[in-house]
């Protein structure tokens, strides 16, 4: 019986541990398989604003909103779409718990949030490929107030054409792309990315600090 139970262990601890092993795999072949769509890219290049790929995700958190605005009407039932924020700049940020750059990032990421929210501009977190727990954490411990969507896999990243993370669009009022930052993107580059989306007019692409392609 003793042996029994003994092995029963075993079994168990074996599964989780594959059950984890498989999971991080997972989350290295979803970045380190680049995307292959450039049209974002393509359309800044040439100075073109192009219309943002559209989602619909759950909220991780729901930020310090203010109460009159667009953004806390959007986020009353719970999930988020981009529809939802057309007439708002947007800056949309890519990032996980586990990506060691993002952690450089966030602090700017806030401040950024807190200048300019009463002005509408919406600062917005996209969490991928990462666990809750994980990423809640995360917040707490940057103390981050800006509101965050999560998704599991990395659909919306794909569509957007990103190679790893964190990577920060820049999004205007008429729901089109105007600037990209690949990378860390410094307070300057989030700064100027602002005034682009605000005014609407392309700002195009750059390379910003290190980025991770998987956990």
């Amino acid at each position: 019986m003793v042996s029994e139970r003994a092995s029963l262990r075993w079994v168990v601890r074996g599964a989780a541990i594959a059950v984890a092993v498989a999971f991080v795999a997972l989350l290295a072949y979803g970045l380190t398989t680049k995307s292959s769509n450039t049209r974002i890219d393509d359309a800044l290049a040439d100075g073109r604003p192009i219309a943002a790929p559209g989602f619909e995700l759950d909220m991780l958190q729901r930020g310090d909103v203010p109460g009159h605005s667009r953004l806390a009407a959007a986020l009353a039932d719970g999930r988020l779409s981009l529809r939802e924020l057309r007439g708002s700049p947007v800056v949309l940020n890519f990032w996980a718990s586990w990506c060691v750059p993002c952690r450089e990032e966030s602090p700017d990421l806030q401040r950024q949030w807190r200048a300019t929210r009463a002005a509408g501009v919406v600062v917005l977190g996209l969490n991928m490929q990462d666990i809750t727990g994980d990423a809640r954490d995360f917040i707490r411990e940057f103390r981050l107030t800006y509101p965050m969507v999560r998704e599991g896999g990395n659909d919306t990243a794909r569509s957007y054409g990103t190679t790893g993370i964190p990577e920060t669009f820049f999004i205007g009022p008429a729901g089109k792309v105007v600037g990209h930052v690949i990378g860390v993107a410094s307070p300057d580059q989030l700064r100027l990315g602002v005034a682009a989306a605000r005014a609407g007019r392309p700002l195009g692409v750059e390379e910003g600090g290190e980025q991770r392609t998987g956990p």
